[in-house]
């Protein structure tokens, strides 16, 4: 699903205006669509407590307090502001509504069986203070169930930044397609479940608000990648599959090297080598099998290694030690022009020298993804323009693809994929079990061996991502990285019915 900033869903109105349909027509539509999902929460003859602002998310709020109230429910309007100042639509929705309108309050709320959102939209672009503020903090304290319209008020449409404070929401209902607010933290903690509703803006409409858009920006999910991702023939075998390096740190440190080569094994490469230390050879040979392991303890055996064309992919940075040595692997790795991938230690080497790890990649031509979780971030990136002040998430995200020339995959319950040509997506189909020591590795693996099949960096990131998550919801409580890459096969069978679909 491709997502509109608050600009671009503005342009989405106004396009569907222009082409005819009147505004009146697209607040009775999203009215219509918050009545139908307070309905499916209220018990017959239930209560629902309407919170309208002074703007169009107010009129929304108006038209679905009527249609309850037609409906037969108990409703209770307060409006926040003066009913003689709305305007617009807005001004007629209100008008349209012959039950009372009451005040705003602050303590303990009315009784009520569900309280329906309406006070901001996705389009905030201030704090909310006095009597919003106190209002919102009532119905946070008060914890009766809250539907909110277009988006949790508080929070903002484009980064998902709490203003000031912010309504807790049971469920959200949303229009025409999603805002990055709603799946950038803490935002998508705040919203619920997300429903979007046609209000019959129309296709040119929003071809419009695309175009608004400086680069696209998705929900990720298979219908982004599923044409790309990799598909066996029966001509298919191990060498046509991709092989890829994964660099081990000392004896001792090996297990995230290995957590690496089994994600990338079981997402499907072909071939996968851990290239290990002398002295840790005899550890990692007690636990591979599957996986090849050969000799490689400076940036000259690595060197040597890489003159075998068939190793396509080469992953470094999990356990492999931060400082000179891993700078100067990084440097072989980029400069044989091979797909790569750069996790944890990798990363950390180049603390506050983004600049230089950018000029590795882009003088070898390397096809690479960095996967960085905050903290990684924040070193890498300190003093460039993906650090600055005020940036959210997507900005910071697209900054350091832009700056390295790499894919970016900037980790979190929020997970942003960046491309260096501007093309994002946010994730959200993950799981809090996912926060475990070990899963970062798996990760990369999984990108590293999906790259090996000749999948693109983006694409791969993408559906590595959503692949890593989707393990993570299956398995749930208990859940160690150990386990991801054993739940793949499951999760690429359900994959397949839903990439057949997708193409």
């Amino acid at each position: 699903m491709r997502l509109l900033t608050v600009a671009a869903m503005r342009q989405v109105d106004a396009a569907a205006i222009a082409g005819g349909i009147p505004g009146r027509m697209l607040m009775e539509a999203a009215g219509g669509a918050v009545a139908a999902r307070a309905r499916a929460r209220l018990p017959t003859g239930g209560r629902a407590l309407v919170l309208c602002g002074p703007g169009n998310n107010g009129g929304d709020g108006f038209v679905a307090a009527r249609l309850l109230a037609e409906h037969g429910y108990a409703v209770d309007l307060r409006l926040l502001g003066d009913r003689g100042a709305l305007t617009g639509d807005a001004a007629l929705a209100a008008g349209s509504w012959t039950g009372p309108v009451g005040p705003v309050f602050s303590g303990e709320l009315p009784p009520c069986d569900l309280v329906i959102d309406a006070l901001f939209g996705a389009g905030l672009s201030r704090d909310l203070d006095g009597d919003a503020r106190a209002l919102v903090e009532a119905v946070n304290a008060g914890g009766h169930p809250v539907l909110a319209v277009d988006i949790p008020s508080g929070i903002d449409g484009d980064t998902g930044a709490v203003r000031g404070v912010a309504i807790r929401a049971t469920e959200t209902v949303t229009f025409v397609t999603l805002k990055p607010g709603h799946l950038l933290q803490p935002g998508r903690s705040l919203c619920g479940p997300l429903n979007v509703a046609d209000i019959g803006t129309g296709p040119a409409a929003l071809e419009a608000g695309l175009a608004a858009c400086r680069a696209p920006l998705d929900r990720n999910g298979p219908d982004l990648w599923a044409t790309a991702f990799p598909r066996l023939t029966g001509a298919s075998h191990k060498y046509t599959r991709g092989h890829a390096l994964v660099l081990s740190g000392p004896a001792t440190k090996t297990g995230a090297a290995r957590l690496a080569a089994r994600g990338a094994l079981r997402v499907g490469a072909g071939l996968v080598t851990v290239a290990s230390p002398v002295g840790a050879l005899a550890e990692n040979a007690a636990h591979l099998t599957a996986i090849m392991l050969r000799s490689c303890e400076t940036a000259d055996d690595l060197d040597d290694l890489l003159t075998d064309e068939r190793l396509n992919v080469v992953l470094a940075g999990p356990g492999l030690g931060a400082g000179e040595p891993t700078r100067e692997r990084v440097a072989v790795a980029a400069s044989a022009g091979r797909g790569l991938v750069l996790d944890a230690d990798a990363l950390t080497s180049f603390s506050g020298q983004a600049r230089l790890l950018a000029a590795h990649l882009k003088d070898g031509a390397a096809r690479a993804v960095l996967t960085p979780h905050a903290g990684e971030f924040a070193r890498l990136f300190e003093g460039t323009p993906a650090m600055a002040e005020g940036a959210d998430k997507v900005a910071r995200a697209r900054a350091a693809a832009s700056l390295t020339g790499a894919v970016v995959v900037f980790k979190g319950a929020d997970t942003v994929i960046a491309n260096p040509d501007g093309r994002a997506a946010i994730n959200d189909h993950g799981s809090p079990y996912l926060g475990t020591a070990g899963s970062g590795d798996v990760l990369a693996g999984l990108i590293a061996g999906l790259m090996a099949q000749g999948m693109e960096p983006f694409e791969a990131a993408a559906a590595a991502v959503w692949l890593h998550g989707d393990a993570g919801l299956r398995h749930g409580p208990g859940l160690i990285a150990e386990d991801i890459p054993e739940l793949m096969p499951a999760v690429l069978r359900d994959l397949e019915v839903v990439a057949g679909s997708a193409d």
